[in-house]
């Protein structure tokens, strides 16, 4: 058998996790694009990481270079499967104990919505986006992410079809709608021995009677958002909404929880029992309400559940504790799209869809493959890596790799890379080491890829101009916004 010809390295540590997926991969060249993919997301964001931008070529006159055109081909037409990417990285996160899921995680559903132009692209059409709060032209992906108190990452995702883009409509053999996906996703979770405590998702998903029938059916446990004010039938002495139900709580009813949060802070909310349309304390599904301010019931800080996990397994703490773990999926999707170009795909088949969330997903999860390995020596929970808390020593970058380990341009590129390729000044790579310092205990992994690559970032793919830079620092610095009231979807 002839021997594998070598690939060009990652930078640092990037390729002792690529070549974790070699196998999966049996051409050079399908290889050597799966580390630069990878790289190029990991860069800071100077603009969309479109195939150009990954590649660090002009957008319009350096399109047709060599290193944009493997690019396109690895999502396009090369062979290789991203489920078995997919199933690769997951096993990874699963042999690793810093990420090794247990049965005191949950597993998070939920679907998100980006904003696409034209109808030529797969799955794109006018339909809701939770991104931006309307009915606008985009594609929209159901999700499932695993999460407990510390860390949280992706597990699969499945891109949705409107009706409208099938020969037959909602007859149409392949037309699902969300709900039928969430099932197909905790079903793939399952098979692939995920452990979780519960499925949680908000509203969208628990007023759907089928997928609540399904999972009752099966022994799932679950704990899933309800609408405060939509209405159930009842004799007219009862509560017909969840509002209403708790409104009529007596003041005993209520049981504080208090509330510990991933900064250190803790939060004292109020949970009760309620009684409504069929769901009974005793009963084998319950409905639950956990709110701030007990009085005044306010929308933002109030949540209406039902759950069919006993009072004896779960009582209302462990619900409140659950269905909190829900806001990781918030901060997934931030990071995965601010930082990780999930919606700047540049390709319109559903393969190359699929294939560019598969390379995202694992982009992410390096973060967390790297820092596990950075605490192989102690606790991995330990708050202490100079790569996730990189402000601590932010006067000590990375070690830029060897020059072995840097790509040589093609014969001709560096003429074209000369006018775009800019070395990042003293004062930018400070600022993206100190910007990885998290909160207390805050779960942030893509954070630390800023610190991770800025050592190596000379020799990787250009990360943009000067002007890019100018441009991005005049503009004020994001801040964290509530959970309540981020909405990433």
């Amino acid at each position: 058998m002839t021997a594998r010809q070598p690939c060009p390295s990652a930078p640092g540590p990037l390729e002792d996790y690529a070549a974790e997926f070699d196998v999966l991969f049996s051409m050079l060249g399908q290889r050597r694009s799966f580390r630069e993919y990878l790289t190029g997301l990991l860069l800071p964001r100077d603009r969309n990481k479109t195939l150009t931008a990954l590649a660090g070529a002009e957008p319009l006159t350096q399109a047709q270079t060599a290193a944009v055109q493997r690019l396109q081909y690895l999502l396009a037409e090369a062979a290789w499967d991203a489920e078995l990417v997919t199933a690769r990285r997951i096993a990874l996160l699963m042999a690793d104990r810093l990420t090794a899921p247990h049965a005191e995680g949950v597993l998070v559903i939920d679907d998100t919505g980006d904003r696409k132009d034209g109808s030529a692209t797969a799955h794109v059409a006018r339909q809701y986006l939770g991104s931006v709060g309307k009915i606008d032209n985009g594609i929209v992906a159901v999700t499932s992410l695993w999460a407990d108190a510390r860390c949280y990452y992706p597990l699969h995702v499945e891109p949705y079809t409107l009706a409208a883009r099938l020969a037959k409509g909602k007859s149409d053999p392949a037309f699902r709608t969300k709900p039928v996906i969430a099932r197909e996703l905790i079903g793939r979770a399952r098979e692939a021995g995920i452990p979780f405590r519960a499925v949680v998702a908000d509203s969208f998903y628990g007023e759907n009677g089928e997928l609540e029938e399904t999972l009752v059916r099966d022994a799932v446990p679950y704990v899933l958002g309800r609408k405060a004010n939509l209405g159930h039938w009842a004799s007219a002495e009862e509560a017909h909404t969840f509002h209403e139900a708790a409104r009529r709580l007596r003041r005993s009813s209520w049981t504080t929880v208090v509330r510990r949060f991933a900064d250190g802070h803790r939060e004292t909310w109020w949970a009760a029992e309620l009684t409504i349309a069929g769901y009974r304390p005793s009963g084998r599904v319950r409905a639950v309400v956990a709110t701030t301010d007990r009085a005044a019931l306010p929308p933002l800080s109030t949540w209406y559940l039902t759950t069919n996990c006993s009072r004896q397994d779960a009582p209302l703490a462990a619900i409140v504790r659950l269905y909190g773990l829900r806001v990781w999926v918030e901060e997934g999707y931030k990071r995965v799209k601010h930082e990780l170009g999930w919606a700047d795909f540049q390709g319109r088949s559903d393969r190359a869809i699929r294939r560019h969330w598969a390379l995202v997903s694992c982009a992410f999860s390096f973060c967390w493959w790297h820092e596990g390995r950075s605490n192989d020596d102690g606790d991995p929970t330990a708050q202490g890596s100079s790569l996730l808390h990189g402000a601590s020593r932010a006067s000590t970058p990375t070690k830029p790799p060897a020059p072995s380990q840097v790509r040589k341009p093609a014969r001709g590129e560096n003429r074209l890379r000369e006018t775009s390729r800019r070395r990042p000044s003293n004062r930018l790579r400070h600022s993206l080491a100190s910007r990885t310092a998290p909160r207390a205990g805050m779960a942030r992994p893509v954070a630390m890829a800023h610190a991770l690559l800025a050592g190596v970032v000379d020799g990787a793919p250009s990360a943009g101009s000067h002007r890019a830079h100018r441009e991005r620092q005049g503009r004020p610095r994001s801040q964290s916004l509530s959970p309540m009231l981020t909405n990433y979807r």
